[in-house]
């Protein structure tokens, strides 16, 4: 591992202690996160709330799954049902991680840790940890200049965090994080995303 992929590894150590999880993998947004979650879970149809973020629907969808809507008050995280996968975008707590879950994570600028982008994974699993760091990094091993065997090389997507957003994520984390509670997101109400016709179509879009 070179300088710059572990300032990467420390951001992601950091985040995982303190939320009480193993392992995190730092992506390039939440969006990123809920969408390789889904495809790890190769989800079919998934039940969220009808008001939340207009990329949760569409990370399900390109993952190849349908969604199904409900009237779900919530606050600061939700489940994507019936997955193990949770959208904790307006949610950062001190062991905030549920065992057995993939916990969803965002840096956008308005959020606890106000990177500006970026998004984490945090997972007990070591296998999904593999698989995550893999798949965001177009489907390779962790460092780029090392010839990866062609026959591992998975379908992978160009996702990861670079090692100046990590350092930033540090640096406000010691500054910024410690007390806080569920933002009262900037987007509320949300819309109703139940009344979006794309978003609603019976086949996933991989299906």
């Amino acid at each position: 591992m070179n300088e710059r992929t572990e300032v990467v590894r420390q951001f992601e150590d950091l985040i995982a202690d303190y939320a009480g999880a193993l392992y995190g993998v730092a992506v390039e947004s939440c969006s990123a996160a809920l969408l390789l979650s889904c495809l790890y879970c190769k989800v079919k149809e998934v039940t969220i709330p009808r008001h939340t973020y207009f990329s949760v629907p569409c990370s399900i969808i390109h993952a190849g799954g349908t969604v199904a809507f409900e009237d779900r008050p919530w606050t600061g995280a939700y489940q994507l049902k019936p997955y193990p996968i949770w959208d904790s975008a307006v949610r950062f707590k001190e062991r905030m991680y549920m065992p057995g879950t993939f916990y969803c994570l965002s840096f956008q600028s308005s959020k606890h840790v106000p990177i500006g982008r970026g998004g984490m994974i945090l997972t007990n699993d070591p296998a999904a940890k593999r698989w995550f760091e893999r798949m965001r990094n177009d489907g390779r091993g962790q460092c780029p200049k090392e010839q990866d065997d062609p026959r591992d090389i998975m379908l992978g997507y160009n996702m990861y965090m670079t090692p100046e957003q990590a350092a930033r994520g540090i640096d406000l984390f010691y500054w910024r994080i410690y007390g806080k509670t569920d933002l009262p997101d900037i987007c509320r109400p949300y819309s109703d995303l139940s009344l979006v016709p794309a978003y609603t179509a019976k086949k996933g879009a991989h299906s």
